[in-house]
């Protein structure tokens, strides 16, 4: 007597129309198909997002598929695997009862596996005088096969996406490296803007654009949101790129190298003094008698606190901040992109330590808008660190519970 194919779950379970879908396709599979179990599984892991499936729910799957004793999947053998919720469970890392029947439910749901459930609800198989399978109740993997294709055209769209991302990515972080180097340079060497001004005001107006276009760049950005802000940055960095290549042709074309160099050199004095005007008599007094600085350790506190109290340093990182070194290195860059002279910064560092400084201007672009002229803020505290009134501890403490502060009102 030929047996009845089961439909309908066991018990409470309901039955939905997207149920009988992965029926109807599991015995749609044609039977010269074959596919590989382990290829299939690495597919659907990769179009994950795309089925809505949680990684526990396919290491679930990952056990089932171990049940099965064969590698090849294919349209013509019976796809149905019966184990026991215990040795499910055991193969499933030792996952809970009740959480093995929810993800279960969830593999279900999203098509991946078709449940045969036998009269009693327990899953078995029957066999006949030879020894053979006749009838199985439990779990049948037949929608891998027949969804294989699917499955791996999601893979491949989820892997090109996450590709264009890296690639927007990383055209913005070289877009922001760029813009904030050139502008520093531009500020540096009074480089003349289109409007035809001659000093720091006109490119402080190009660093605002700059910031108000990077402040447009969520922390969780998908491909979609970063692409017009990359189109942006790329636009203004071009711009920028034009001004100092139309300052360098200006220039007199017979001068040698060397000139040029010496040039730029005399230029540079100027321009910093004209970036802290207020800090002309302080320079001067600061010229005649230093006392011994006093250097703050560079190792008393940990990176991760840094970063903890300033987290918008991590923006200006090339491919992020794991060690010192790459702290240093973009706290170079926040420097010129604040517009911090190349001599408040020279100072700062001497005095409180090369770690210690860059510190204060990981500080100073989290504090943002409340400092109205960085540069003079920054000699400001070296001035205190060289009369022993400068601690680094409270400046961190402070901008760590502010920041605190500010989730608990979120």
């Amino acid at each position: 007597m030929q047996s009845h194919n089961p439909t309908t779950p066991f018990g409470r379970r309901s039955l939905t129309l997207a149920h009988v879908a992965s029926q109807m396709a599991a015995t749609a599979r044609p039977p010269e198909k074959v596919v590989h179990k382990w290829k299939i599984y690495q597919a659907i892991c990769a179009a994950r997002p795309r089925l809505g499936v949680s990684e526990r729910a396919l290491s679930v799957l990952n056990a089932l598929l171990t049940f099965h004793p064969e590698t090849a999947l294919t349209g013509e053998d019976d796809l149905i695997v019966f184990p026991s919720n215990r040795q499910l469970s055991l193969r499933a890392h030792g996952m809970p009862s009740s959480t093995l029947r929810r993800h279960l439910a969830v593999l279900v749901d999203a098509g991946l596996i078709v449940r045969r459930d036998s009269p009693n609800g327990k899953r078995y198989a029957r066999k006949g005088d030879a020894g053979e399978i006749e009838t199985a109740f439990g779990f049948d993997l037949s929608p891998l096969v027949v969804r294989s294709a699917e499955f791996e055209d999601l893979a491949a769209a989820v892997e090109a996406e996450a590709r264009a991302l890296r690639l927007v990515r990383e055209r913005i972080t070289l877009c922001r490296r760029d813009l904030a180097k050139m502008i520093a340079t531009g500020i540096e060497e009074s480089v003349p803007t289109r409007r035809g001004g001659q000093g720091p005001a006109d490119w402080q107006e190009v660093h605002s654009v700059f910031r108000a276009i990077v402040s447009q760049i969520p922390r969780t950005a998908t491909r979609q949101q970063l692409e017009p802000i990359a189109d942006e940055l790329s636009q203004l960095a071009d711009d920028v790129l034009n001004l100092l290549e139309a300052h360098i042709k200006s220039k007199n074309p017979s001068g040698n190298e060397s000139h040029s160099e010496r040039h730029i050199q005399n230029s540079n004095t100027d321009a910093l003094i004209e970036l802290e005007p207020s800090l002309r008599e302080g320079r001067a007094a600061g010229a005649e008698s230093k006392p011994q600085p006093s250097r703050v350790a560079e190792g008393a506190y940990p990176l991760g606190m840094v970063l903890s109290a300033c987290p918008d340093i991590v923006d200006y990182a090339k491919g992020g901040i794991s060690n010192w070194r790459d702290f240093l290195a973009t706290a170079a860059v926040v420097r010129s992109t604040l517009g911090i002279s190349p001599s408040a910064w020279e100072e700062a560092q001497t005095v409180m330590g090369e770690v210690p400084a860059a510190v204060v201007v990981a500080c100073i672009l989290q504090r943002g808008a409340a400092i109205n002229s960085a540069g003079g803020y920054l000699r400001g505290l070296t001035r205190k660190a060289e009369a022993g009134e400068f601690s680094l501890g409270p400046i961190l403490m402070a901008q760590i519970n502010s920041r605190r502060r500010d989730k608990q009102r979120a």
